[in-house]
């Protein structure tokens, strides 16, 4: 890299910031729990100040990227959607200037849109995405709005998001399924996920399957304690199932997630016979912030 870079990865709830040396290598990184959604209106500099400005003291010099929903609609400005397929370089040229409270540059990375019929976006994951460098793969970046994303030729072609954390958490805190939900003990989790994930291949789909998580107890036949994990397997493998009928069966899944989110997919594939590889989200948003602000440089 010709000069340092700062970089936020600035979503809805928190803000992750790294600086990054000549080298390329991580020199310092920070968490604060400043998303979006808590910045009043003109207050976007002042929140990068806080955030980040030590870093902007370590290394005047450096370069500032910002990508995320920091660039969305109720961000610091609006970048409009790049449409698929889409290189690295149309992400880095779309970017947006903003201004510090001192006057320097900053840029908002875009995020991409897919339109198959079904007008679908993305905003923070096409970093990560441009991060692993793939030329020709598919990706799954796990959450509460899951992304599955097609690359060609370096190219990001289409998409697709899955609302998998989302409905998990109105079935499993907002349904009826919940009245009958315990915290897991024991085996409780191995075995609801055993459960879960075996429901997920039955013909009769979600709807059907998800009732079985009450009526499961009802009988007797599962725990309290095994129907978030039971959910939880379901919905996963109902969305791998979702993405390999719409991008057919992937000779390896490029898998972008930790902890135990990576934990639940690593099953859910093994399970499918889906073979894959990890890359943590961390280690995918720096190298594509790299990546792309290498461009924006050149």
């Amino acid at each position: 890299m010709p000069k340092p870079l700062i970089a936020l990865d600035w979503g809805t709830t928190r803000a992750r910031a790294f600086l990054i040396g000549e080298d390329g290598s991580v020199m310092d990184r920070r968490i604060a729990d400043q998303g979006i959604q808590s910045v009043p209106a003109g207050g976007f500099p002042a929140a990068f100040e806080g955030i980040a400005g030590d870093f902007r003291r370590k290394r005047p010099d450096a370069a500032i990227v910002l990508a995320g929903m920091v660039g969305s609609r109720n961000g610091w400005v609006e970048a409009p959607y790049v449409a698929c397929p889409a290189l690295p370089e149309a992400l880095a040229a779309a970017g947006i200037a903003v201004t510090l409270e001192d006057g320097t540059g900053a840029t908002v990375l875009p995020g991409l849109s897919w339109d198959d019929g079904a007008f679908d976006v993305m905003r923070g994951e096409e970093t990560l995405i441009v991060g692993l460098g793939l030329d020709d793969g598919i990706a799954c970046l796990p959450g509460t709005h899951s992304k599955w994303a097609e690359v060609r030729a370096g190219r990001i072609t289409r998409f697709a998001s899955f609302m998998t954390g989302e409905i998990y958490g109105l079935l499993r805190q907002h349904s009826i399924l919940a009245r009958l939900a315990e915290e897991p003990s024991g085996d409780d989790a191995s075995t609801g996920a055993a459960r879960g994930s075996a429901a997920a291949a039955r013909p009769a789909g979600l709807l059907n399957a998800a009732f079985a998580a009450r009526t499961e107890v009802l009988a007797g036949r599962m725990k309290g304690g095994a129907v978030g994990p039971y959910l939880s397997a379901l919905l996963v493998g109902q969305e791998i199932a979702g993405a390999q009928a719409l991008f057919g069966r992937p000779v390896t899944v490029d898998l972008v997630a930790d902890g135990a989110l990576a934990a639940s997919y690593r099953a859910a594939f093994e399970a499918a016979g889906l073979p894959f590889r990890i890359t943590t989200p961390e280690d995918a948003f720096i190298a594509g912030v790299k990546r792309l602000a290498a461009r924006l440089l050149a």
